[in-house]
């Protein structure tokens, strides 16, 4: 069994499940209190595990995180079958009473209050003996908190833009607060968690690392504009990762935590959940996307003209993402009929990445894969695009290192490209890349050209790069009014 952080629903102290007014803010007085609380080593381990769960909520990594991302980046096409809710993503047909979207904000805020419920009481973590608990012990669990309040608040401010602070300290509902003072946390945390996390060669697998908060700062500071920054903070763990020879390595359960690996989210079909199997959270220790995704089982989607398109030809890569007809599994050869959709529609391919059809004739509704929220070939990539624009040999080179690795079976790009060529090669290499791992909406949004990518669909450049706040969060929120919704909602 893979060693992992193991979630205690009945342990999560901070937990929120109500949608009453203000309900992200109050504290249930039935709950057990700090008070009485984080007097062992084994409370403090505890409570700093149950950040990790909204990780694993349906409205996050068990179910919509990856019907949103990959719907909205058009990298998914919609099969008959399809739900309706998700469908609305590809469609961008989403408004403020979309039923799914809250459930992506209340998963987020949910993280950020157990986080909080650390970090506020780092005084009294800090005020046990170090016979119970070491000095970098006390740290290092306050610092996992901080990182994970930081993704969460990630997470809502590239969704939503500036929402409400949730600090902990509060029985009422928040303000909107600007994009940029939600960025000020995430950095600060960020920057707290390099100095006190531990490094991946001693930490336990599936917890934050010093490495993972110094990449995910990087990004941060990248989606911020701040190159010189992001780069600084790349540079601190260049070369302390390795890209694993064979990429489809980095999607299967059996490669779990490679050498590519920088920050995953952990699943367990051991362990096993539905995602709607819990009520209100639908925490999962097993993910559903096998099952949402496997062209041999619901097949809800499949891959877009646009995405298949893209990769050239003789790229290894294709046949490590996706299924096309003709290919071998482990049980067989996909038929053309295997690619029919419920309407009998015959598509060009389905998903093979986070698929476990090498192994098992079939999936089910509960796959043990973990996702890879940051691997090295990502920060390669953000490296190259930190320098392209003053040194393009230098990004050249960080894109061949990820292009050239030796399943993929290309070329090097020439290092005589212009600044102009190598962000072209930037854009491709990340969509091709990271396809199928939601980030591309982001990258798009980011580098100012969704319109142009997402030309045919129905994307709306002034509204669509921003979710609605779910409007079930304005009528409960006292701070809230229709004022501060996203434009265009």
């Amino acid at each position: 069994m893979k060693n992992k952080i193991l979630i205690s629903l009945v342990f999560i102290i901070a937990l929120v499940v109500s949608c009453d007014e203000d309900a992200l803010f109050k504290t249930n007085p039935n709950e057990l209190s700090p008070e009485t609380f984080f007097a062992t080593a084994a409370q403090v381990e505890s409570a700093v595990n149950s950040t990790y769960g909204s990780l694993q909520e349906r409205g996050l990594y068990s179910r919509h995180m990856f019907f949103m991302m990959d719907n909205m980046s058009q990298e998914n096409g919609r099969n008959q079958q399809l739900e309706a809710d998700k469908v609305e993503y590809i469609q961008f047909s989403f408004n403020s009473n979309h039923v799914s979207i809250p459930l992506y904000w209340d998963a987020c805020y949910r993280g950020i209050t157990n986080c909080n419920l650390i970090i506020n009481n780092e005084e009294k973590i800090n005020a046990l003996p170090n016979s119970e608990l070491t000095g970098p012990m006390k740290a290092k669990f306050i610092g996992e908190a901080k990182f994970m309040r930081a993704l969460y608040y990630f997470f809502l401010v590239t969704r939503f833009g500036g929402v409400p602070i949730n600090d902990g300290n509060s029985s009422e509902g928040q303000p909107r607060a600007s994009v940029d003072d939600i960025y000020s946390i995430i950095i600060q945390d960020l920057t707290d968690a390099t100095t006190s996390l531990r490094s991946k060669n001693v930490e336990d697998t599936g917890r934050a690392t010093r490495e993972a908060a110094i990449a995910l700062l990087g990004k941060v500071y990248l989606f911020r504009d701040n190159k010189s920054a992001a780069l600084t903070e790349f540079e601190k763990i260049y070369g302390a990762f390795e890209l694993e020879e064979n990429y489809f390595d980095n999607f299967t359960e059996e490669n779990e935590f490679g050498k590519e690996s920088i920050f995953e989210v952990v699943y367990d079909d051991e362990i096993g959940g539905q995602p709607w199997g819990i009520p209100s959270t639908g925490v999962a220790e097993a993910g559903f996307r096998g099952q949402e995704y496997g062209l041999l089982n619901w097949f809800n989607v499949h891959i877009s003209d646009d995405l298949l398109d893209e990769f050239e030809p003789g790229d290894g890569r294709i046949q490590d993402n996706f299924y096309q007809a003709g290919d071998a599994y482990c049980c067989g050869i996909i038929q053309e009929s295997d690619l029919a959709d419920a309407s009998g529609t015959i598509r060009r391919a389905g998903w093979k990445k986070y698929q476990n059809y090498h192994a098992e004739a079939s999936e089910d509704q509960q796959s043990g894969i973990n996702f890879k929220y940051l691997r090295y070939a990502d920060v390669l990539l953000m490296m190259a695009e930190c320098v392209y624009e003053n040194d393009p040999a230098r990004a050249v080179g960080y894109i061949n290192e990820v292009r050239t690795r030796p399943s993929t079976g290309l070329d090097p790009l020439p290092t005589t490209l212009s600044s102009a060529q190598v962000f072209d090669a930037i854009v491709h290499e990340r969509k091709v890349e990271l396809a199928g791992e939601q980030v591309r909406f982001n990258d798009i949004l980011r580098w100012g050209i969704a319109d142009t990518e997402l030309a045919g669909s129905n994307f709306q450049a002034g509204k669509h790069e921003l979710l609605p706040i779910p409007q079930g969060e304005i009528n409960a929120n006292s701070a809230l009014t229709d004022a501060d919704q996203n434009p265009g909602y």
